[in-house]
């Protein structure tokens, strides 16, 4: 399994942009266990160093661990990240400063989750469904999926314009994967 994870993010970055070619540095890759299957995340540093090792680092405690996928909307975006399950927690850690970049939001691309100041992003994140242009320049992209998004498409859905998950799917683990090697 650890194999076929690398195998896949180290495949899946040789189509991508060279700027976007991230997923073969295993120590800013992520692996997240999904009950629909695995997904690689791709984290990008170049773009977003802070929210990089944000993620790495809530991931090494784990903190992602059995987190629910509060909030989802159809054809928008799937967040987790905040182990309440209200879209109001976050880790005991600071928030962090915004870190935009001119990087698109597209399917696939995974963001921060912030409040209305845009330096309060913590440790909730979403992956975005399909291309999301408001989001440019706004919200700091920190990464891309490269392998598994289709397990993404699967995550139960919320209700309403809220996208709040009555019984929500969980990240059943998270881990990155140099330390899995």
């Amino acid at each position: 399994m650890k194999s076929l994870a690398l195998a896949a993010a180290l495949f899946a970055a040789a189509l991508l942009p060279a700027q976007a070619q991230t997923a073969d540095d295993p120590a800013n890759t992520l692996v997240m266990e999904t009950p629909h299957g695995e997904v690689v995340i791709a984290l990008r540093p170049d773009i977003a160093p802070a929210h990089a090792e944000r993620l790495v680092t809530l991931t090494r405690e784990g903190f992602y661990d059995d987190v629910p996928f509060h909030r989802v909307i159809p054809g928008f975006m799937a967040q987790t990240g905040d182990p309440t399950g209200t879209g109001m927690g976050g880790s005991e850690l600071p928030d962090l400063q915004a870190e935009f970049s001119s990087e698109p939001f597209t399917r696939g691309s995974v963001g921060m989750a912030r409040a209305q100041n845009p330096n309060s992003a913590n440790s909730q994140f979403f992956i975005v469904y399909d291309r999301a242009n408001w989001l440019d320049n706004e919200y700091t992209l920190i990464g891309e999926v490269v392998s598994g998004m289709e397990a993404i498409d699967q995550i139960a859905p919320g209700a309403g314009q809220s996208g709040m998950v009555e019984n929500p799917d969980r990240i059943e683990s998270m881990r990155v994967l140099a330390d899995t090697q």
